[in-house]
């Protein structure tokens, strides 16, 4: 059958019955709806749909098609809102290759930077299909969704124009690979937590600012993480059992991150942390958070004190991706559904292995080999780039009567 179509496009201030009373003009002819798209931005609605027809059916002022134009336009009118309609002859529109969700996060977010990033995409010969905010605050993200452009390639030149505009984006292929159950691995210091715990002991051991600067060159990757972490562990040696108790009550969690870690739960996602530092202090924050598996270090104490060494097999740079390849095993999940969350040398092997690495206020280095970076200091933003929006993450607290005071 030769089928043709007609979009309808009603704009103006939104109130309640505009889509009922639209349908209720559309019920009476011999069309079919072909698609519906609805927005509302600050009140001002733009509603487009698109009903399909035969061939045959008449048209002309005197026709079926002809009054179908004129009701559309005295409703639109009775509403007090502008109306377009525009013929086609596609029902079956195909949809363009490289279909592709751009996220764009700012704090604040200007205008230069969507101007650019737009044009970044139109110069790619992609195509914007969609614009969507998900969060307002207390960072701004957009998300576009784009098709007709190579990922690789689209990826590079947002990256050029995100570094020029400062802001983060990131490039990631539509499909129901996104709305399914992932594993999240993410690094604990500097990361999870605000702070580097083996510093936090270093303090306590008088030996802080020689702690902190082989700290420091691991991870810039200047330094082989295992050798350094033996030269500062050594210099823990002597320091009471005690002081593990005392350092749990200084770490102080990022914020966002009960928020990403909550709302990932309650999703069923599984939660993974992975860290060069301790075991003695991973424990802890596993039990606060319910975090699923844990991969860290453990500090040998031999008569209630630190002996300066490590016990077992180092948790290094090629641990972690261990670590995550382990993991994914046991939760069941392909690599490719796994996200690393990192912002130091030795995650990068494990950032490297996921389906999705994020650098999160990273080095250089780690923030050039992700595939996103993000450099707001909310945790939480993570979220946005899997497509969640922060206004069901909201609504999903005050349902379950979650009072959240971690800004």
């Amino acid at each position: 059958m030769n089928q043709r179509t007609l979009l309808i496009t009603l704009s103006g201030p939104d109130r309640p019955g505009v889509t009922s009373r639209l349908f209720a003009v559309l019920a009476g002819f011999p069309i079919v709806v072909a698609d519906v798209e609805q927005v509302v931005i600050r009140g001002r609605l733009t509603l487009g749909v698109l009903v399909a027809y035969s061939g045959d059916t008449p048209t002309g002022t005197g026709g079926t098609l002809g009054a179908l134009w004129t009701a559309v336009e005295r409703t639109a009118g009775d509403l007090g809102l502008e109306v377009e309609l525009s013929t086609g002859s596609d029902l079956h529109e195909k949809r363009r290759r490289g279909r592709l969700h751009v996220t764009v996060l700012g704090a604040p977010l200007q205008p230069a930077a969507m101007a650019g990033i737009a044009g970044r995409i139109a110069a790619a010969g992609a195509n914007i299909d969609r614009i969507e905010r998900l969060s307002n605050y207390p960072v701004t993200c957009i998300e576009l969704a784009v098709s007709g452009a190579d990922p690789d390639t689209l990826r590079a030149e947002l990256a050029t124009e995100a570094y020029t505009q400062q802001v983060d984006v990131a490039v990631q292929r539509s499909g129901l690979h996104r709305r399914a159950k992932r594993l999240i691995v993410m690094d604990v210091d500097s990361t999870l937590i605000q702070a580097e715990v083996i510093e936090l002991l270093a303090a306590h051991a008088g030996c802080l600012e020689e702690v902190a600067r082989v700290t420091e060159e691991a991870m810039r990757g200047e330094l082989d993480f295992a050798e350094s972490l033996r030269r500062r562990v050594a210099l823990l040696e002597g320091l009471p059992e005690e002081t593990f108790e005392k350092v749990r009550k200084e770490l102080v969690l990022t914020p966002g991150a009960r928020t990403l870690v909550r709302t990932l739960k309650r999703l069923d996602y599984r939660f993974a942390i992975v860290s060069g530092g301790f075991t003695q202090l991973t424990d802890a924050l596993v039990e606060e958070l319910g975090i699923d598996y844990s991969a860290a270090n453990t500090l040998e104490v031999v008569d209630g004190v630190l002996t300066g060494r490590v016990v077992g097999e180092i948790v290094d740079r090629p641990g972690k991706a261990r670590a995550l390849e382990r993991f994914a095993r046991e939760a069941g999940i392909p690599i490719s559904q796994t996200v690393a969350i990192g912002d130091g040398a030795n995650d990068l092997d494990m950032i490297a292995a996921a389906g999705l690495g994020i650098a999160f206020n990273a080095k250089p280095v780690v923030r050039k080999a992700a595939d996103t970076a993000v450099n707001v200091p909310y945790l939480d933003s993570i979220l946005y780039l899997l497509g969640i929006p922060r206004a069901e993450v909201e609504a999903a607290d005050a349902e379950d009567g979650v009072t959240v005071v971690e800004r």
